[in-house]
């Protein structure tokens, strides 16, 4: 099972929160203290991303859907209220898509229905990561997570930092997981309340990948954070919070 943690009164609803291919569950660390005000708040790790080794891939995007749940079910919780970014907000649809009885609110950070179409970039970077490891990541990661005129904030520069302890298998795994997702045409079948949230200046997800999102999903809106990248609330933690609460509650 993919490792997790739990923070929050035991008897308040479940809110599940999935970080980004690169990022652990500390990624949501700057709203955590006003999510837990509200829920029993679940963070999980994608497979490697808590510095242990992986599993062997290929992974797919249903499959860490299904390994959420397992979660949810380690929890003892029939349904819960989910969260997600990059990689995550993937997940996300996945798992309303194929289980729409155990979500019931969604909010979609920084995402997209599709990561290119085109899978040779997230192939090369696999292959590269298997051969070099993970270090080369840091300075890649910097000018697609953060707004490039700015300081990083000191967040910002932990997780940055924290990607050379990612296990190689792992993260590779999950580039291979992305090149193939692509819930464009399952879209329209999605009926769990959504709230997509993008960052004004995200150039890995831009705000026209969260426009066709939310287009794309019956009910959908979309709230766009300004001075923000792909790492929106590291960049801008309390406009992403008041976003999430706003729907979430």
């Amino acid at each position: 099972m993919i490792n997790y943690v739990v923070d929050g009164d035991p008897q308040a609803p479940v809110l599940v929160l999935g970080s980004s291919i690169g990022t652990s569950h500390h990624l949501w660390d700057p709203q955590l203290p006003g999510l837990v005000q509200d829920f029993r708040v679940v963070r999980f790790d994608l497979p490697g991303h808590d510095g242990k080794p992986a599993p062997v891939g290929p992974y797919t995007v249903r499959a860490l859907a299904e390994e959420v749940l397992r979660v949810a079910d380690a929890v003892g919780v029939e349904t819960f209220v989910y969260c997600g970014l990059s990689m995550s907000g993937a997940i996300g649809q996945q798992l309303a898509l194929d289980h729409p009885d155990r979500v019931t609110k969604l909010v979609l950070v920084c995402t997209s229905a599709t990561f290119g179409d085109d899978p040779a970039p997230w192939l090369d970077r696999a292959a590269r990561v298997r051969a070099e490891g993970t270090g080369f990541l840091v300075d890649l990661a910097r000018g697609r997570w953060f707004v490039t005129d700015a300081p990083v904030p000191p967040h910002g520069r932990e997780l940055l930092e924290a990607q050379t302890g990612i296990d190689a298998e792992g993260y590779a795994a999950c580039c291979e997981a992305l090149a193939t997702f692509d819930s464009r045409d399952a879209l329209g079948g999605l009926r769990v309340p959504t709230r997509v949230i993008a960052g004004a200046r995200d150039i890995a997800t831009p705000p026209a990948m969260a426009q066709e999102l939310t287009d794309s999903i019956p009910g959908a809106d979309l709230v766009v954070v300004p001075q923000a990248a792909h790492l929106a609330n590291v960049e801008q933690p309390a406009a992403v919070l008041q976003a999430m609460r706003g729907h979430l509650r």
